[in-house]
């Protein structure tokens, strides 16, 4: 056998053996041996396994949010002047309570529009009326007829207009009607709340001049209100739509409305919006709590010192006759200390739930003599 041969053929039985070292290394025995008294110098101690669905609960941050439908921005409808403020910070208003009123010329000139729409109009349906008269005696042709009826309706879609401008400045239809009928308009423009809800933040000063849609004040309903809940993005697909939350410390529920399609790229987690069921009114906007989200339905619930790992597996040591045994188990999910986990055991096995550490030296001493 030529040298090159004999060096190739070393290197493989030396391969063949680092191999083979290298699978004994990772054998585990199955069961070691512990008897009661080392148990009770080691500190160790058993529990049995008894199935606890939904007791385990994962704690996440949230922030108590103001769903978009829940507030209301009252801006400017008109330039003009801030001439009253009706209404103070924090205050709880009604559905249409006067809030803050405006000095515009430029909503004396949508009055004085209205008037001349309305007026025109009445011209126009008179004239209507006495030209249908005419013809109906035989006087005029009915082209004429045509021409007024035409020319009224033209003036009743101007009077529309008209009213559909002061409509937009919050003015209700029966006092655009008033004040057509009377012939007298306001001076001053009052804007009221359209929900009941608290005064959140107030924008302007008596006083203070204010451009066409500039805002003026926030109105909040406090009686529905949110929970964004950071969560990361790899637990994210562990709730659903509907599941029901708590707030720790609190007496309050919420519910998941939805669940953000987007993940923050910071961070890495992903946004549960849920809403908050009833006693809404013990927390406020902004504020920052604590949730428990319930822990998917199956597994074992164990403390957390109950597992643990070799290598990239987790394993817990159920008792038997004459020790324990050493179970693989997969780790489903966590909260605080408690953990749930899936495998081959099953309800009413013992398994150490303290002592866990020197278990596992002797079960790893049991592979080193095998």
């Amino acid at each position: 056998m030529s040298k090159i041969n004999q060096f190739i053929q070393a290197c493989a039985v030396a391969a063949l053996c680092v191999f083979t070292s290298a699978a004994h290394a990772e054998v585990r025995p199955a069961r070691f041996a512990v008897s009661g008294s080392q148990m009770q110098a080691l500190g160790i101690t058993t529990a049995p396994l008894q199935s606890q669905s939904g007791s385990l609960r994962a704690s996440f941050p949230a922030q108590v949010v103001v769903p978009p439908n829940a507030e209301q921005i009252i801006s400017s409808p008109v330039a003009g002047l801030v001439a009253q403020l009706m209404v103070r910070q924090n205050q709880m208003v009604r559905v249409g309570a006067p809030l803050i009123r405006i000095a515009s010329p430029e909503f004396g000139q949508l009055q004085l529009q209205l008037l001349q729409a309305n007026s025109r109009a009445a011209l126009a349906r008179q004239a209507a009326q006495r030209e249908q008269q005419l013809f109906d005696d035989g006087i005029i042709p009915q082209r004429r007829v045509q021409e007024a009826q035409a020319s009224l309706k033209e003036a009743e879609a101007v009077l529309g207009q008209a009213k559909a401008a002061l409509r937009l400045t919050g003015m209700s239809a029966e006092t655009i009607d008033g004040i057509a009928a009377s012939g007298n308009p306001q001076e001053s423009l009052t804007l009221v709340s359209t929900q009941a809800g608290v005064v959140t933040e107030i924008a302007v000063k008596i006083g203070q001049r204010v451009d066409s849609a500039s805002p003026l004040l926030h109105v909040v309903q406090t009686d529905t209100l949110s929970l964004d809940i950071q969560v990361p993005v790899a637990e994210s697909a562990s709730w659903q739509p509907g599941t029901r939350l708590k707030v720790q410390g609190r007496d309050i529920a919420a519910r998941i409305l939805s669940i953000s399609t987007s993940v923050s790229i910071g961070s890495q987690t992903v946004v549960l919006r849920a809403v908050i069921e009833g006693k809404a009114g013990r927390v406020r906007p902004g504020e920052f709590l604590t949730v428990e989200l319930p822990v998917l339905a199956g597994g074992w619930d164990l403390p957390l010192s109950a597992v643990v790992h070799d290598g990239s597996q987790a394993y817990v040591f159920v008792r038997t006759e004459d020790g324990f045994a050493a179970r693989p188990v997969m780790v489903v999910s966590s909260g605080g200390q408690r953990l749930r986990v899936q495998g081959t055991i099953k309800a009413g096995e013992q398994v150490a739930v303290s002592g866990v550490v020197a278990l596992k030296g002797a079960w790893l001493a049991g592979k080193e003599s095998k």
